[in-house]
């Protein structure tokens, strides 16, 4: 079920929150936890086992964990290999036969083997749970039903935030939503809604314009139009998703981690892994890059590690190699700036504008990766993009791509991702016009997406996928 559907806006999210709030106090986790399920089944339902199966081996291990504590590491170690295992079997057993059938030119079958929605986040979460329990962090659940809350959430569920168990653990046991927090979430949802259908959508048709064309048909400025415009759409899809499972959380009384901090106004790589896809990255630092190391070992082993955690993060995103290098990718660049120093902050509008222009760059490359569908279309792509493939001539020109409208979209997607329209808003946060102005906006923005979503048959998410 899509938060941007005519189903979850009007019938499922109405009925959830009204009973919700009719429900005496000590209901409320257990009508989540089953609205959570409704919610995962309604598009998914075969593969509704494979959560509870994933839920009962995390909570059964961290009991284990914490009551025999000279043997927690192994229990920890039997809990990961079998989130992980799951994980790797659904995500990346066809790959793997595949690439061993190319390899060593075996003809190995492929099985029927289809990705389960949401696995890759909460396979994660269930993981963050029964580490935090061998910490000592948290106590574990003694609750089976709100540790499935915890796993199953249906804001964050099917593509995150990652939320880690020591962060939420408090809020699942006792919370309570004031009228502001309420109000709070409904504009972050109606916000994330209207970037989702009414830029990352329309972005997306754009996109879709050019990358079904082989890059040979098109010229350097449209490869890099192209670029750009995914780079747009991909943080507004994903962003917008994650605004809308903040939201959702505060209409129920959870603070959900912050995922998205402006990335395209950093100034390094570095910089921008501090604000793009945060839940995944902190969850890499705090439960990989850690263990590893970290930074405590030396520049040489701190090196190291940034290039594993960066490989397994792309190995994260998805059974193809094009996700793999886009990770390999990203941890060169960091470890790039760390031997040059170039992540580090100096004053100079020169100095720090070329720095951006250099990230802006590495962004748009990086991200290239999630579009493409093969190693091959990615090289001859960016060698478009630098003037270093040979097309063929064609009159196709950028105005062959957009009208008006996609104009008009593409300038409120640079401003709003350089935080324009942020900054304008916090200026004037403390004057009641202004304020008035907000809401009268956020209402026709509520009212224009749902026009939209009638409209239009245009409405995945890219990180379903995931």
């Amino acid at each position: 079920m899509l938060f941007s559907s005519v189903t979850f806006l009007f019938i499922f999210l109405p009925i959830v929150v009204g009973l919700y709030y009719l429900l005496p106090q000590k209901l409320r986790n257990a009508f989540l936890l089953l609205s959570s399920i409704v919610f995962y089944a309604w598009g998914e339902p075969k593969y509704l086992f494979v959560m509870f199966i994933i839920i009962l081996i995390n909570y059964f291990g961290a009991l284990l964990i914490s009551k025999y504590e000279q043997k927690s590491k192994l229990w920890l170690t039997l809990v990961v290999i079998a989130n992980m295992g799951t994980l790797a079997y659904f995500k990346y057993f066809n790959f793997l036969i595949d690439n061993l059938n190319q390899a060593l030119h075996t003809g190995f079958s492929l099985w029927n083997v289809a990705l389960p929605l949401g696995i890759s986040f909460y396979t994660f979460q269930a993981t963050s749970y029964s580490v935090d329990v061998y910490r000592k962090l948290v106590q574990p659940q003694k609750s089976l039903y709100k540790l499935a809350l915890y796993i199953c959430l249906f804001p964050q569920l099917i593509a995150g935030p990652i939320v880690k168990y020591h962060d939420i653990a408090g809020q699942i046991e006792n919370r309570h939503t004031t009228l502001d927090e309420f109000y709070y979430g409904l504009r972050r949802f109606i916000i994330g809604l209207a970037k989702k259908v009414l830029v990352a959508n329309i972005l997306g048709g754009i996109v879709d314009n050019i990358f079904e064309l082989p890059p040979t048909e098109f010229n350097t400025g449209i490869a890099w139009f192209g670029a750009i415009t995914f780079a747009l759409q991909f943080y507004f899809d994903f962003s917008s998703y994650a605004d809308m499972a903040i939201g959702l959380g505060h209409l129920f009384g959870f603070t959900i981690m912050e995922n998205f901090n402006y990335p395209y106004i950093s100034k390094s790589m570095s910089e921008t892994w501090h604000r793009w896809h945060i839940s995944l990255a902190t969850w890499f630092k705090d439960y990989l890059y850690i263990p590893l190391g970290g930074s405590r070992k030396g520049e040489l082993r701190k090196n190291l590690n940034i290039l594993i955690i960066f490989l397994f993060m792309g190995v994260w995103h998805g059974a193809a190699w094009t996700y793999i290098i886009s990770g390999v990718f990203n941890g060169f660049l960091l470890v790039f700036e760390n031997i040059t120093k170039l992540n580090r902050e100096k004053s100079g509008f020169f100095y720090n504008l070329l720095k951006r222009i250099y990230t802006l760059i590495a962004i748009i490359i990086g991200v290239l990766f999630f579009r493409t569908k093969t190693l091959a279309y990615s090289k001859d792509f960016i060698l478009n993009m630098f003037g270093l493939l040979k097309t063929n001539d064609t009159v196709y020109n950028i105005f062959n791509y957009i009208d008006r409208v996609d104009i008009i979209v593409l300038v409120i997607a640079i401003l709003c991702s350089a935080a324009v329209f942020k900054n304008m808003l916090k200026w004037g946060e403390n004057n009641e016009v202004i304020r008035i102005i907000t809401d009268i906006w956020i209402f026709i923005l509520l009212v224009l997406s749902c026009m939209q979503i009638a409209a239009s048959t245009y409405n995945p998410f890219i990180y379903f996928r995931f």
